[in-house]
């Protein structure tokens, strides 16, 4: 066995241990120099990088060594590896805060080089969501956009079987192993992707699904897209975890509107009312999204994703502008939790978004409610530079109360400055803001 395929099978390992994502196993990689390093740390090293149930479940793989098996029935179950380093990993997936490690495929995969929507939704859907779905997936489908979804029962599985049945491609991102099919009553829809599309996963072979891998699975599906499309989706619905991630990657976002008496449209309604895009039809939605796609074509991967040097469209991008300005810490951490040498790069990402989603703002004229403007003003100042001092509080005895003081005071002045100047400027309308006199109030 060669250097390189030892790598590729220690590696393996690595993908092995379903807890391990790709911040993870990059923080290995740099303590202990490579997968075959990281494999001969052992217990002792692992505990420095990871915690102590996952160095525990790591040390029983490594004893049981039936990965290595597994390993070498790769080909025989006709099961493919790739990861970042190699030819053939999926570009797309390399520009996303969370990039997998490793990712399994059976079939083939998506390629850069055609237009992905993602069309995602409620399982427990309405006969109006089946209609939508299987309407859009079909179009999809007979004008060769690859449709990636999760194989989940309802809006998922029935958009990808339209767009199979009508001569397309699709491609399932499971919070499995590729090897297992789940929901089993898709069985049909799995041996269908699995020779006209494709069956991806970033869990190894034999990996049970469980509630905590959808989550993660869900950043996958709206990383291979170019644009997702929710239809059906209660207010507080696991889709809305899709979507937030799809705007984190600085996909587009598309809504079926729904009935405001239908509570599986809560979820979708509440996102068009934030200023999410509007499917009215699949024709004019991918006319839209065509358009969006040539011109995103035409400037680097970097430009695509840290500038996105997109016409801002009136009713458009009010959802992302909303979570850059008004602010959300846990976002934030996440564009700034990454490797050292990506540091300064997420730290002007989340700032190049900010000013954007002003940008926005000074561009539309649609109205802004109270909560939106009041609720989270501290959350832009603080949480890039919380992340950003962390290191030092870490280093220096005492230094993490004075962060945090500071921190407090620096939003505090910003949070009464913007109160007070959003108060004086519409004393008569103290529901609704003009975005034009929110942003000149901000600035």
């Amino acid at each position: 066995m060669n250097r390189m395929e030892t790598e590729r099978m220690y590696a393996y390992f690595l993908c092995s241990i379903p807890m391990i994502g790709g911040v993870r196993a990059g923080q290995l990689e740099e303590r202990f120099g490579s997968p075959q390093g990281i494999y001969e740390a052992g217990v002792t090293g692992w505990r420095e990088c990871v915690s102590e149930s996952i160095a525990e479940y790591m040390d029983r793989q490594k004893k049981e060594d039936a990965w290595r098996q597994e390993y070498a029935q790769l080909a025989e179950k006709q099961i493919h590896l790739v990861f970042p380093w190699e030819e053939g990993f999926p570009k797309k997936l390399l520009t996303i805060p969370d990039p997998p490690y490793g990712f399994f495929y059976k079939g083939r995969l998506p390629k850069d080089t055609i237009p992905s929507v993602a069309v995602i939704g409620a399982r427990e859907c309405s006969e109006y969501g089946r209609y939508v779905a299987e309407e859009l997936g079909r179009y999809l489908g007979t004008h060769r956009i690859q449709v990636i979804s999760g194989m989940a029962r309802g809006i998922d599985g029935i958009s990808q079987q339209a767009a199979l049945s009508a001569g397309g491609t699709s491609y399932g991102v499971l919070g499995c192993g590729v090897d297992i099919c789940y929901p089993s009553q898709n069985r049909r829809l799995y041996e269908e992707l699995g020779r006209e599309g494709g069956l991806l996963s970033t869990y190894a072979p034999g990996i049970r699904a469980m509630p905590a891998y959808f989550p993660p699975r869900n950043r996958i599906v709206s990383g291979l897209s170019d644009a997702l499309i929710v239809i059906e989706a209660r207010q507080k619905s696991g889709t809305l975890i899709t979507v937030d991630m799809a705007l984190e990657q600085g996909r587009d976002v598309y809504v079926v509107p729904g009935r405001i008496t239908d509570r599986l449209s809560d979820g979708c309604n509440r996102l068009l009312n934030q200023g999410a895009g509007v499917m009215l039809s699949p024709e004019q939605f991918l006319e839209e999204f065509l358009q969006s796609w040539e011109e995103r074509q035409e400037l680097p991967v970097e430009s695509d994703i840290y500038k996105r040097k997109k016409k801002h469209r009136k009713n458009k991008n009010l959802l992302l502008a909303g979570m850059f300005v008004s602010g959300d810490p846990a976002m934030c951490s996440r564009y700034l939790e990454g490797a050292d040498a990506q540091k300064w790069e997420n730290f002007r990402y989340a700032f190049v978004k900010g000013e954007g989603a002003l940008d926005f703002l000074l561009k539309s004229d649609s109205p802004i409610h109270e909560d939106w403007a009041f609720g989270r003003l501290i959350s832009p100042i603080c949480s890039p530079l919380k992340v950003e001092f962390a290191p030092y509080a870490a280093k220096f005895p005492g230094a993490a109360v004075f962060i945090k003081v500071a921190l407090a005071i620096v939003g505090g002045y910003f949070f009464i400055r913007g109160f007070f100047r959003l108060f004086n400027m519409r004393r008569d309308t103290p529901k609704w803001y003009s975005p034009l006199a929110l942003a000149r109030g901000l600035l």
